[in-house]
């Protein structure tokens, strides 16, 4: 299995998680949102697979290019 890196395109503030660990995904799901300047950004992933780590929490500001989530494709 590869390990593919789901990395934020925004910094901004956690708003929403939407996956957990364990869930199955596709490509072009969600996974979390993220709120930057009163908009909701969601972070997908272009990869299918099971979701091995989500490294953020709600409500944890998070950078442009900052890995937020691990998938085992």
């Amino acid at each position: 299995m590869a390990r593919i890196e789901v990395k934020s395109e925004i910094t901004g503030t956690v708003w929403q998680i939407t996956k957990q660990p364990g869930d199955e995904v596709e490509a072009g799901d969600t996974l979390i949102v993220i709120e930057s300047m009163k908009m909701e950004i969601p972070v997908i992933t272009e990869d299918g697979g099971t979701v091995k780590e989500i490294l953020v929490k709600a409500k944890e500001p998070v950078a442009e290019g900052q890995v937020v989530a691990i998938i085992d494709g």
